[in-house]
C-alpha cells in the first residue's frame, strides 16, 4: 500500500542522513587517521614527556614541545608513537600539512637524552617535520659534549630537516613568538595540560556517543518500520503509547546529549567568558570548531529522526482513525436503519383531531430519540471529510462511508419531514371536517331560531335574510373547501375510512347549504308578496284615482316578483335537515286580497261630496279641494318611498337593480323625502288651519313661498 511505501521511504532517508552523520563524525574526529582516543592513552598522556601546546610558528605550523622529562630514554617504544600519533592528528588537516615545528627542551639533561629524542623523532615521528629546535643542556661539558655528538651523528639521524641548536629561550624567541611559547620556554601562552586532556576527553566521550546515538536511532527505526499494524484499536493504542515512549526516551537522550555539547563548548570558551581581552589559542579554537561542527551534526540527527518519527505517528494515528472511523461507521449506520425501521413502520395518520396530534407528538418523541444518532452520523461523515483533506492513506475507504453515512441521514430527514407533512395533513383535514361540522350545526341553530311570526312583516323578513347572508358569509372565515377542492387538497392521505367520514361531512355540508337557499328563496317569495308598486300621481285633483291602500296592490307586486328565476329544488338526506325543510314550508305566508272600492260605493261618495260642496261658500270649497289635493299628493309620494327608494336597500332585491344605478336613491329621486316631510308635517297642517278661515290661505302661501315653488 501506498502508506507501506512512503514509511519503507522515510526509513531509507533516516538511514541516509544518520549514516552521513557518523561519517561526519569520524572526519571531524579524524578517526580515519587516528584510531586512539585519549582514554586508551590517558596514563602516557599525563606522564607529560611530549606535548601539544597549541603554539605555532610563524607560517602557522604546529608546535609540539618536549619538556624535560627524567627518563625519556625509558619510554617503551610503543607508548612513544601512540602519544605522536595522538598528538599529530589533533591539529587540522592544513595545519598539519604545512609541517610540524618540535622544541626539544634538554637544558637540565644531557647528551644522551638529546640523542636519545632525536634518534625516536627519525624513528617513529608520523608527521609531517618542518624543523626542529634543540636548548643544549646548560652545563659547559654537557653543551661540549652535545656539539661534538650533532656534528658526528647528524647523519646517523637521518635527519631530512634542519636541527638549530639554542643556548637559551631568548635564542629560540628569534625564531618563534613569545605568544606561542608556553611560560616554560619563557613565552605568555597560558597552558594547562590536565585541562587540556579533561577537555579532549569530553569531546571524544561526546562524539562517540553521538555516533553511537545515530547508529541506535537507525536500529530503532527500522524497528518501527517492520512493526505490524495490528487489527483492533486497542491494540493500535497500545502500540502507540509505546513506540511514543520509546520515542520520547529518545528525544530526552538526543536533548541531554545537546546539553552536555553546549555546556562542554562553553567550557572551552570559559577563558574568553571570564576575560573578554584573552584570546583562545590554536587547540581551543580548534576545540571550538569541533564542537560547533558536532552540534551541527547532532542538530542533524535530531531533524533526521524527527522527520522519520513524524511519518511513522503520522502512519500509526491514520491507522487508528481509520478503526475509530470504521467502529463508528457501523455503529452509527445501525442506528440509523433501525431509525428507519421505525419510521416505516409508524403508518398510523389518526381519525380525528386528537388521535393526530397524539401521533404528532410520538412522532416527535421518535425524531428527538434519532437526533443524537442524526448529528453523529452527520460529523463523522465530516471527520471522514477531514481526514481526506488530510490526504489520508485509506482514501479510497473512507469517502464511500462518508456517502453512504450522507444518503441515510437524507433518507431518514426526508422519511421524518414527509411523515410530519402527512401527519400535518391529516390534522388539517380533521380540523377542516371539524369545521364544517361546527358550521353546519351553527346553521342549523340559526334555521331553528328564526321565528315564524317574526317573518310575517316586511322588516322581519328582510331580518332574516341579513342573519341568512351574513352567516353565509362566515363560510370564508371559517374557509370552508368545496368537495372538488378538499378531495384535490386531501387525496394523498384519503384513506377508506377517512373517505368515507370526509363524504358524510361535506354531504352534510351540502345539504345545509340547500335548506339556506330554500330559506332564502321562500322568504324573498314571502318579501315579494308584501311589497306594492306605486301608482301614478295625477297632476289635476279632479283627475287623480282614489288612493288604493297598500295591501290592495300586493297582488301586482307577485306579478313583478314572479318574472325573477327560481332554483330547481333537489331532494335532501337527514332526518334532521327534513325536519327543518318542513318546517321552513309551513313559514310561507297567504297574503290576503282586499276587495276594492266599489263603483257603486265611488259614486255614492261623489254625491255626499257634491252635496256638502253645495252647502259650503266658494272659499272653502277651494281650501277643501287643496286639502284633497295635498293628501292625495303625500300619499303618492309616500307610495314611492315606500315602493321603490325604501325596497332598494333590500338584500333580495339587489339583483335586480343594475350595477350603474347602484347606491345612487339621491341621483334617481333627488330631494323626494325633503319634499315628504314638509308637505306632511308642516304644509298639510297650515292648510287644514285655512279650512275654517279661508282669509288665511294667501298668507300661507306667502310665507312658504320658498318651498312652495319646490313643489311645483
Amino acid at each position: 500500500m501506498l502508506f507501506l511505501l512512503k514509511e519503507e521511504m522515510a526509513l531509507q532517508e533516516l538511514t541516509r542522513r544518520l549514516a552521513t552523520v557518523i561519517t561526519h563524525v569520524d572526519e571531524i574526529m579524524q578517526q580515519e587517521i587516528r584510531p586512539l582516543v585519549a582514554v586508551d592513552i590517558i596514563e602516557q598522556l599525563h606522564r607529560q614527556f611530549a606535548i601539544l601546546s597549541g603554539g605555532r610558528g610563524k607560517d602557522g605550523a604546529p608546535i609540539i614541545t618536549f619538556p624535560e622529562f627524567v627518563g625519556f630514554k625509558h619510554i617503551p617504544e610503543e607508548d612513544f608513537l601512540n602519544v605522536m600519533t595522538y598528538l599529530t592528528s589533533i591539529p587540522s588537516v592544513e595545519a598539519a600539512s604545512i609541517g610540524f615545528v618540535i622544541v626539544i627542551d634538554r637544558r637540565r639533561d644531557k647528551w644522551s637524552s638529546i640523542k636519545a629524542s632525536l634518534t625516536r623523532i627519525a624513528v617513529a615521528f608520523p608527521g609531517n617535520l618542518q624543523l626542529i629546535f634543540i636548548l643544549r643542556p646548560s652545563r659547559f661539558i654537557q653543551r661540549t659534549f652535545t656539539d661534538i655528538g650533532i656534528k658526528y651523528y647528524r647523519d646517523e639521524f637521518k635527519m631530512k630537516v634542519p636541527i638549530i641548536m639554542l643556548n637559551s629561550v631568548s635564542d629560540l624567541h628569534g625564531y618563534i613568538d613569545k605568544s606561542q611559547l608556553t611560560q616554560e620556554l619563557g613565552g605568555t601562552l597560558e597552558y594547562r595540560h590536565s585541562q587540556w586532556i579533561n577537555h579532549r576527553t569530553a569531546m571524544e566521550n561526546f562524539a562517540l556517543t553521538l555516533k553511537n546515538t545515530a547508529q541506535m536511532l537507525q536500529t530503532f527505526g527500522s524497528c518501527l518500520a517492520s512493526t505490524e499494524l495490528p487489527r483492533g484499536m486497542l491494540s493500535t493504542e497500545d502500540l502507540l503509547m509505546s513506540h511514543t515512549r520509546q520515542q520520547d526516551k529518545m528525544q530526552d537522550e538526543l536533548k541531554l546529549l545537546g546539553e552536555q555539547g553546549i555546556t562542554l563548548l562553553s567550557c572551552i570558551q570559559e577563558p574568553t567568558t571570564k576575560n573578554p581581552t584573552r584570546k583562545l589559542n590554536a587547540n581551543e579554537l580548534e576545540n571550538v570548531a569541533t564542537m560547533e561542527r558536532l552540534l551541527v551534526q547532532l542538530d542533524e540527527t535530531e531533524k533526521a529522526f524527527s522527520q522519520f518519527w513524524s511519518e511513522h505517528h503520522l502512519k500509526l494515528n491514520q491507522c487508528l482513525q481509520l478503526q475509530r472511523f470504521e467502529h463508528n461507521f457501523y455503529k452509527v449506520k445501525l442506528a440509523l436503519e433501525n431509525l428507519l425501521e421505525e419510521l416505516a413502520e409508524f403508518t398510523g395518520i389518526g381519525d380525528s383531531v386528537m388521535h393526530v396530534e397524539q401521533l404528532l407528538k410520538e412522532h416527535k418523541k421518535l425524531e428527538e430519540k434519532g437526533q443524537e444518532s442524526l448529528e453523529k452520523a452527520q460529523l463523522l461523515a465530516l471527520t471522514g471529510d477531514q481526514l481526506i483533506q488530510d490526504h489520508h492513506y485509506s482514501v479510497d475507504s473512507i469517502r464511500p462511508r462518508c456517502v453512504e453515512l450522507r444518503h441515510l441521514c437524507d433518507d431518514y430527514i426526508n422519511e421524518n419531514k414527509k411523515k410530519y407533512d402527512t401527519l400535518g395533513k391529516s390534522l388539517e383535514l380533521h380540523r377542516q371536517l371539524d369545521k364544517v361540522n361546527q358550521w353546519c350545526e351553527a346553521g342549523v341553530y340559526l334555521l331553528a331560531s328564526q321565528a315564524v311570526d317574526k317573518c310575517q312583516s316586511r322588516e322581519g323578513v328582510d331580518i332574516a335574510l341579513n342573519d341568512i347572508e351574513a352567516f353565509l358569509g362566515t363560510a370564508k372565515e371559517y374557509q370552508l373547501l368545496n368537495p372538488k377542492e378538499f378531495y384535490n387538497q386531501f387525496e394523498l392521505i384519503l384513506t377508506v375510512d377517512i373517505k368515507a367520514k370526509a363524504q358524510k361531512v361535506l354531504q352534510k355540508l351540502s345539504d345545509v347549504q340547500e335548506i339556506f337557499h330554500k330559506r332564502q328563496v321562500s322568504l324573498m317569495k314571502l318579501a315579494a308578496k308584501q311589497t306594492r308598486p306605486v301608482q301614478p300621481v295625477a297632476p289635476h285633483p279632479e283627475s287623480s284615482p282614489k288612493w288604493v291602500s297598500p295591501k290592495t296592490s300586493q297582488s301586482s307586486t307577485l306579478v313583478t316578483l314572479a318574472l325573477l328565476p327560481r332554483t330547481s329544488e333537489e331532494p335532501h338526506t337527514g332526518t334532521n335537515l327534513n325536519s327543518l325543510e318542513k318546517e321552513d314550508d309551513g313559514t310561507k305566508f297567504e297574503v290576503k286580497n282586499e276587495e276594492m272600492f266599489t263603483r257603486s260605493h265611488d259614486d255614492g261618495n261623489s254625491e255626499l261630496e257634491q252635496l256638502d260642496r253645495e252647502d259650503l261658500s266658494p272659499s272653502k270649497c277651494i281650501v277643501r279641494d287643496l286639502l284633497e289635493t295635498e293628501e292625495t299628493y303625500i300619499k303618492e309620494i309616500k307610495s314611492i318611498i315606500d315602493g321603490y327608494i325604501t325596497p332598494m336597500d333590500f338584500i333580495w332585491l339587489k339583483h335586480l337593480i343594475p350595477d350603474a344605478l347602484q347606491n345612487n336613491k339621491d341621483f334617481l329621486f333627488g330631494n323626494i323625502k325633503e319634499l315628504y316631510e314638509f308637505h306632511s308635517r308642516t304644509f298639510l297642517k297650515e292648510l287644514g288651519k285655512c279650512a275654517e278661515n279661508p282669509e288665511l290661505l294667501a298668507c300661507c302661501f306667502l310665507k312658504r313661498v320658498s318651498l312652495w315653488s319646490l313643489t311645483k
